[in-house]
């Protein structure tokens, strides 16, 4: 008997020996061996780490048909089946979310993978603009594809976001999806969001009035912060440079109960150093001195609510301006006072009711030159959205009202009957419907439709139509979309050109909403290399055609701006391509190029508009080292040829830009997981745009011009190509060659 249970001992023992396995790999991410990564059997205790490698060695049994799961963090996991047969499954890539298949809520207003989405969304997390440091989101935007931060003034360094080379004007920002930056904002909205706090950035390209109403007819741009309960502790981001800027971005979270967090954001920045590089006699970079406080908390998951606070003042002009010259016709400058209040938040009553708010208030105090503008906004939003899944039908409902009060100074606002100044105030309720429609696994159509009533303008639908089509692996997708927009335009508030130089402004008929139709193909190809390399490949072609647009007139007469509703149609088409891959050996390459025609037919002539550039392309490498911590990063952007406002047929500058190139490289050292250090160059080629790029910078306040009886310039000796001020011919920056130095330090 004892014999037997020794036997069937040493049996059994013999037996699991003999159906124990042992298999043998590595796990990559972005070509780079990942150390600490997670491997474990399924439905078992077996489990193991890689090493500093990424090697791993992990035992299973053969009786059983065995998954093995590998996780790290940030990183997609992953599930493979272990061949009893194979002994080396060699390399395992591991995918990291931001870069691959994140969750995106802009296309649809709702949670949903950027694969899965049938509206095409890209996505550019935090650690996509460290690449390239900016003291403000607005110029962080350069790096990306179809998108250009243009500035509209070569003295006060105003600017606006175009994309697809559409007008910034028709660029729709948000912030954690609520319309925040509009109207009177536009040109400076963006400045003094602490980018520390920014999770990501969703762009929508295309008309997307049929879920955020007015304004999103040439795209969307969705600034997504952080939710307090996932950031740091403490977060420090301070740079400068050798122009003298100063920017500094502090983040810090806190708890106010067991259920209540909040982030508290504070961004400063200033240049106070007038220089004068290209001896003009103005100052190449506005001065500025500007301080934002964000703060934002979260009540478990049924409140989030956020404030931000910014005052700026800033000044451009001959370099001896004072504030004591502020109006005058002594020495030249353009000094902006803004002070800006937001509100904004979401409460969320059950997993399928939500309601969305915001509030924001614009005070504007200006002078350009002798031109005193001042503006009040305030603009009220309130969202309830209701979705609800009904077999394969994703619905959504939602009831919108938005409030908006303008006042300014200027004849935007003078009402001629009663002889005085009548601010502006509309209402626009609204009502749209979502149905998101999955046919099968790899068919997807989207279905929507708004309904707006302006108190001004009347009622206004806005349809739009999403096709997706993919292959089971999400590896191969085909996009087609079909949508319109519409928009109020506010003339004062986005063109700043009309109170910069000489011109008067010119209405000639009350000015209707702009309606747009928009068509987009898209097709993106994920490719999986033996090597361990990723390469994404995003190519879009593109068609807006608008009815009604406004278009103002430079060229009829030189002294003149003249708005009106076009006659005729507007076409803005091209073709986008992106390529982002994830190499090996910590390298990582992204490519863009955008080609547009853009132009304006009316009465049988075709013209291009002016700053719209024809071709545009972006690249990003990175090489980290990470047994040395070392990252190097080289960006740039090219762009031209666009199209300048001229002042007349005399005018010696070139009515078209060059086709110019920024480069930027920088390095960056981390020194614990906590604490890094960074330093580059901005600009290397020096690249700055003609030194005459503001028209008589020698005579602002037209002193010396001789004007006939019709109010034009007259050629003479002192004035040999009868030109006026004006400042209004810019496309670039006067920002050539620069160092920067920064820190950044973190507490988890």
């Amino acid at each position: 008997m004892k014999l037997n249970i020794i036997l069937f001992v040493l049996f059994s023992i013999q037996t699991g020996f003999a159906q124990e396995h042992t298999v043998n790999g590595r796990v990559y991410s972005e070509g780079e061996p990942l150390n600490g990564a997670s491997l474990r059997i399924k439905g078992t205790n077996l489990g193991t780490i890689t090493n500093e490698k990424g090697y791993f060695s992990i035992k299973f049994s053969k009786k059983k048909n065995n998954q093995l799961i590998i996780s790290y963090t940030g990183h997609k996991s992953k599930q493979i089946e272990i061949d009893p047969k194979e002994s080396d499954i060699g390399k395992i890539i591991l995918e990291l979310y931001e870069s691959l298949d994140e969750i995106v809520i802009s296309g649809t207003l709702k949670p949903v993978s950027k694969l899965k989405s049938p509206v095409a969304v890209e996505v550019y997390s935090q650690s996509f603009f460290k690449a390239n440091p900016s003291p403000s989101i607005f110029e962080s935007l350069e790096s990306i594809n179809g998108i250009r931060p243009q500035l509209n003034c070569n003295v006060c360094n105003t600017g606006d976001i175009h994309i697809n080379g559409q007008e910034g004007s028709y660029t729709m920002v948000l912030i954690d999806g609520l319309p925040i930056v509009s109207g009177l904002s536009t040109v400076y909205g963006l400045s003094g969001i602490p980018q520390s706090l920014i999770e990501r950035v969703e762009i929508v390209k295309g008309p997307a009035s049929t879920l955020y109403g007015s304004e999103a007819i040439g795209g969307v741009i969705n600034l997504i912060t952080k939710l307090p309960e996932n950031s740091s502790k403490l977060s420090i981001d301070s740079f400068v440079s050798d122009w003298g800027e100063i920017n500094t971005d502090i983040g810090y979270k806190y708890s106010l109960s067991k259920k209540t967090t909040g982030l508290l954001g504070i961004n400063y920045f200033n240049f106070s150093n007038p220089i004068d590089n290209n001896n003009d006699g103005f100052t190449d970079l506005t001065i500025q001195d500007r301080i934002s406080i964000f703060n934002k908390f979260t009540y478990g998951d049924k409140l989030s609510f956020a404030t931000r606070f910014v005052y700026e003042d800033r000044w451009g002009g001959q370099l001896k301006w004072e504030p004591k010259y502020r109006g005058g016709d002594t020495v030249y400058g353009e000094n902006i006072y803004t002070t800006r209040f937001e509100a904004f938040g979401n409460y969320t009553f059950n997993k399928n009711l939500s309601f969305q708010f915001s509030y924001n208030n614009h005070t504007h105090n200006s002078a350009y030159g002798t031109t005193i503008f001042n503006a009040n906004q305030t603009i009220g939003f309130g969202q309830l959205i209701w979705n609800k899944s009904i077999k394969n039908n994703d619905l959504l409902f939602g009831l919108a009202y938005r409030y908006t009060y303008y006042d300014d100074d200027t004849t935007a606002t003078f009402n001629e009957i009663l002889n005085s100044n009548q601010e502006d105030i509309y209402h626009m309720p609204g009502l749209f419907i979502q149905d998101e429609i999955k046919i099968n696994e790899s068919n997807t159509l989207l279905l929507g439709i708004r309904f707006d009533h302006n108190s001004l303008h009347g009622n206004i639908f806005t349809p739009r139509i999403n096709y997706k089509l993919s292959n089971y692996d999400q590896t191969s997708i085909l996009r087609l979309s079909f949508g319109t927009g519409y928009r109020v335009a506010q003339v004062f508030t986005e063109d700043h050109a009309a109170l910069t130089g000489a011109r008067d402004v010119i209405f000639l008929n009350d000015l209707e909403p702009e309606k747009s139709w928009n068509t987009n193909l898209n097709y993106v190809k994920k490719v999986y290399l033996k090597e361990g390399a990723i390469i994404d490949f995003d190519i879009s072609i593109f068609k807006t055609q608008f009815s009604n647009k406004i278009i103002p007139d430079y060229d009829t007469n030189p002294n003149k701006i003249i708005y009106d509703n076009l006659k005729g149609r507007s076409i803005s088409q091209g073709v986008s391509l992106n390529i982002n891959s994830l190499l090996e050996n910590g390298i990582r390459f992204n490519l863009g190029a955008t080609y547009i025609d853009s132009y304006i037919k009316e009465d049988g002539v075709k013209t291009v508009p002016y700053l719209t550039e024809k071709f545009q392309s972006v690249w990003k490498f990175e090489k980290k080292w990470n047994d040395k911590n070392l990252i190097f990063d080289l960006t740039g952007t090219t762009i031209g040829p666009l199209r300048l406002p001229t002042l007349s047929r005399l005018d010696p500058r070139p009515d078209y830009s060059s086709t110019f190139s920024i480069v930027n490289i920088q390095l960056t050292k981390i020194l614990k997981n906590t604490f890094e250090i960074y330093g580059g160059v901005k600009n290397i080629f020096d690249f700055t745009p003609p030194k005459n790029s503001i028209a008589r910078s020698f005579d602002p306040f037209d002193k010396q011009v001789v004007f006939d009886n019709s109010g034009n310039a007259i050629q003479n000796e002192n004035n040999p190509y009868a030109l006026t001020f004006d400042p209004s011919y810019v496309f670039a920056s006067n920002q050539g060659f620069r160092f920067f130095f920064g820190l950044r330090y973190r507490i988890p």
